[in-house]
């Protein structure tokens, strides 16, 4: 087989059993437990800057935020977050650490500029032109406590297929790669990482986001992503 055919494959024994496309499709289509609250996504990502875990970290800490200013009308634009104070003590109460602090409300800034009104297009809009290979000097990833993991996490909230460059996709990138007698995939930095998945899922004819969801998989327990997906199916249920 070629290269190509057999990364093919190497792929395609790890996604025996894992939902990949509806997995990727959560995202894709805002049916993750956010849904397509813009404020709510902004402060995922935020949450997710230190690499705190979703169900112990993350979800406590968004569901905070929601309850302290959006369910209660406190804030409803990227303007009204933009201009919290970053002491201030339901921000604290729901974020803690300055740097997630600092990047929720930096991050709302950027998007409080753009032209449009719509809250949600700004984010989308600067999700699906921003350059992951430079970062550095995108408006989003050049704040202070932003890596690229960060830009890529909130690329994904904001529906856009693409990968982030975490352990899990290593992991999975390498042992495909084990597979191979030679390829490209290189996951020495978080850029090479990407651009490994990037050719990966040309070859495979996968989503570079469901190569992500894949790698997720295999690196979560069955207990908790049954848990994670519970809080899914909960929000859509609510919503209907």
């Amino acid at each position: 087989m070629s290269v190509d055919e057999t990364a093919r494959a190497a792929l395609e024994s790890r996604a025996d059993g894992v939902p990949a496309a509806e997995l990727a499709a959560q995202f894709l289509e805002f049916r993750r437990w956010t849904g397509s609250n813009p404020l709510l996504l902004v402060a995922e990502a935020a949450a997710a800057a230190t690499g705190q875990g979703f169900l112990d970290g993350i979800k406590p800490a968004v569901e905070r935020f929601r309850d302290a200013f959006v369910a209660t009308g406190r804030i409803a634009s990227f303007s009204d977050l933009a201009a919290l104070e970053r002491e201030d003590d339901d921000l604290v109460a729901a974020l803690g650490a300055r740097r997630k602090r600092d990047v929720c409300c930096e991050i709302a800034a950027v998007l409080a500029d753009s032209p449009t009104d719509d809250d949600l297009k700004a984010l989308v809009d600067w999700a699906e032109t921003a350059d992951h290979y430079r970062h550095e000097s995108d408006p989003i990833g050049s704040i202070a406590g932003v890596g690229l993991g960060t830009v890529q996490y909130l690329r994904q909230l904001a529906g856009v297929d693409t990968p982030r460059p975490d352990p899990p996709l290593e992991t999975l990138l390498s042992a495909v790669d084990d597979d191979l007698e030679r390829s490209p995939i290189d996951t020495a930095t978080a850029r090479r990482t990407i651009a490994s998945c990037e050719w990966l899922a040309v070859v495979s004819g996968y989503r570079r986001l469901e190569i992500d969801r894949i790698a997720w998989w295999r690196a979560t327990e069955p207990a908790e992503r049954e848990r994670i997906a519970d809080v899914h199916v909960a929000r859509v249920d609510r919503d209907r």
